[in-house]
């Protein structure tokens, strides 16, 4: 059995943005809706004081969804981990699409139990 786990960094994001708490509440459930997730609890999120963005935090019974937004920065920070493999999303578009990104880099990680793999 192996875990998944996805890095994802938006660049050259809309400021304005990434200050709006119901854009990335709408992220968060696209992504719970899309990847059939499910949330043991409300998702909590935490406003900085200006320049700075939100964070936000969902524990799933996958494991959790995070999200970290600098708008001073014009970047987007999220993390997805999830205990059991899941489809692929559309990282790029979404985030280009509802954050104005420029350019994001998407990584996966496979996260794999029990035995340790060889070394690379």
């Amino acid at each position: 059995m192996t875990g998944r786990e996805w890095i994802v960094d938006a660049y050259g994001c809309l400021p304005d943005a990434l200050k709006d708490r119901d854009r990335l509440e709408r992220l968060f459930q696209r992504l719970i809706d899309v990847l059939d997730l499910h949330p043991v609890a409300p998702a909590q999120w935490h406003e900085f004081p200006q320049p700075g963005g939100y964070t936000g935090f969902a524990m799933l019974s996958e494991s959790h969804l995070a999200c970290h937004t600098f708008p001073e920065h014009g970047s987007l920070c999220l993390n997805l981990f999830s205990c059991r493999p899941r489809p692929e999303f559309n990282y790029v578009f979404i985030l280009s699409r509802e954050f104005g990104a420029e350019s994001v880099r998407v990584r996966r990680i496979e996260r794999p139990y029990g035995t340790l793999p060889p070394a690379a």
